[in-house]
């Protein structure tokens, strides 16, 4: 599908006689300055809740100099591994031209390429998202057979009921009884994805869906939810996603994650 390099900076051996040490491995992607200030301030979140061994996997595509000079030095004071990911958009699929489009493309699209076979879990985490509570509890949530886990969008703010697009036209007809999934936040059973060819699944559907302009304005966010019959996704308990506009006030008492923006306002 393209070419992948691995730079293997402040990477450890996870492997100690045959036996994996238990490491919790967060991705995240982000672009300018800004995002790569919150992506920060999202790390040290995820490290002041949970006593586990923390690795994050950042795509190195977007990055500036300046990020990958600093995370050594963060490594070094809080205690973290991290590995920098590197993916070539393959020839053969549709090329995006717009940055954001095709940072969305890249956290959906190879999953299953951009990461060692050794790594059983991924969480995605989005640069501009705080998190609230131990991500391990995450990784070690029940798919159900599922290869991934999204929050559904949150039906708790009243005042937004004529606004949730997914509960008519297009979107109501191809869920049915199931919901639409934010993309901010979601946890991969690698293993499950390459064993169901989840990434051949997703990229033939983008490949077919992306040559219409109209379709997939949300490319990370809509590409998964139009693919839930093909590919299930385990619904998350709600706390696990927070945003403002669709849930209400008293739910973000229990929001596990919520997003770092609003804090800022």
């Amino acid at each position: 599908y393209g070419c992948f390099l691995f730079s293997f900076t402040g990477a450890v051996n996870t492997e100690v006689k045959g036996k994996k040490t238990d490491v919790l491995n967060i991705f995240s992607v982000a672009s300018g300055h800004l995002y790569e200030r919150f992506l920060r301030i999202m790390m040290l979140s995820v490290l002041r809740h949970t006593k586990t061994p923390t690795k994050f996997w950042f795509l190195k595509n977007y990055l500036s100099p300046r990020f990958t000079e600093i995370i050594p030095h963060m490594a070094e004071e809080y205690g973290f591994q991290y590995e920098f990911v590197q993916y070539k958009w393959p020839r053969w699929l549709h090329q995006q031209t717009e940055k954001q489009r095709i940072i969305w493309g890249y956290k959906i699209l190879f999953l299953d390429v951009l990461f060692p076979l050794a790594t059983d879990k991924i969480i995605f985490v989005d640069a501009d998202q705080i998190v609230r509570t131990d991500l391990k509890e995450l990784r070690d949530l029940d798919l159900g057979g599922a290869p991934y886990g999204y929050t559904p969008f949150c039906d708790s703010r009243k005042e937004m009921d004529g606004y949730r697009f997914w509960k008519s036209g297009y979107w109501a007809s191809h869920l049915g009884h199931r919901k639409y999934h934010i993309s901010a936040l979601y946890v991969v059973d690698l293993k499950k994805f390459r064993k169901i060819a989840a990434g051949d699944r997703l990229r033939g559907q983008y490949q077919a869906l992306s040559q219409d302009p109209n379709s997939l304005s949300n490319l990370d966010q809509d590409l998964p939810n139009n693919m839930i019959h093909q590919v299930s996704i385990k619904s998350l308990p709600q706390e696990w996603l927070w945003c403002e506009t669709w849930c209400d006030d008293k739910s973000k008492e229990r929001a596990k994650t919520i997003d770092l923006l609003l804090l800022l306002m």
